[in-house]
């Protein structure tokens, strides 16, 4: 993963910075800021560790932060960790925390448990989607369609939403009259194509051409 920043910015910590360093997991509720850090201290330098408490009873909510110096660092635990750990970029502080909790629970506890995957989804205030109707009536599925005004290729589009856990293949196609890009991409659970489609909607790629992200029928039921 290469991650640039611009030379103005120099060697502070900016938000953008901030952005890149900080990854947010789920553990076991059992887990110490000192068993986080130690799971996580072989893929670089951590500034900090801290885990996400009940403010009444005091119990852990099984979500905890870890923020490294380098994005390097944060790239690298993304993609080594163990995937139990769901790890992902987390969002600025200056965005709500309890609503990212939230939208991070809906995404990833919505899935079939696999292999011994410890029951996280334990309280129902994170169990259930927010009271946003438009969020309900979005006909979701496993399986996206991707349009560019400019063509793909194969192996950078992969390796682009390979980076959103569980891709189960990438199909480019072209049209050979107009040269625009097209392509379908399916997740192994409707989590993953959420998020996907969350993150990659809109996104420049590359710079100044703009992803049209959206969800297609993969014949699942879709009020799952």
């Amino acid at each position: 993963v290469f991650i640039a920043q611009s030379r103005a910015s120099g060697s502070h910590r900016d938000v953008e910075d901030e952005e890149l360093t900080r990854i947010f997991v789920m553990i076991p509720k059992s887990y110490t800021e000192e068993d986080l850090r130690e799971k996580f201290k072989m893929y670089g330098d951590i500034e900090y560790c801290s885990i996400i408490k009940n403010k009444s009873t005091g119990e852990s909510k099984g979500l905890g932060y870890v923020r490294y110096l380098k994005p390097s660092q944060a790239a690298r635990a993304i993609e080594e960790c163990d995937r139990s750990f769901r790890a992902i970029l987390a969002e600025p502080k200056n965005k709500s925390s309890e609503s990212f909790e939230h939208d991070y629970y809906s995404n990833n506890t919505r899935q079939e448990p696999r292999g011994n995957t410890l029951p996280f989804c334990m309280q129902p205030e994170f169990c259930s989607f927010e009271k946003n109707e438009s969020r309900i009536q979005e006909s979701v599925s496993k399986r996206l369609s991707v349009v560019s005004r400019l063509p793909f290729i194969q192996e950078q589009l992969f390796a682009l939403f390979d980076l959103v856990p569980g891709l189960e293949y990438c199909d480019v196609q072209r049209d050979p009259y107009t040269n625009s890009g097209y392509a379908v991409i399916q997740y192994s659970t409707a989590a993953s194509a959420i998020y996907a489609k969350y993150k990659l909607h809109g996104f420049e790629y590359p710079p100044g051409n703009r992803l049209t992200v959206i969800f297609l029928e993969d014949g699942s039921d879709s009020s799952e």
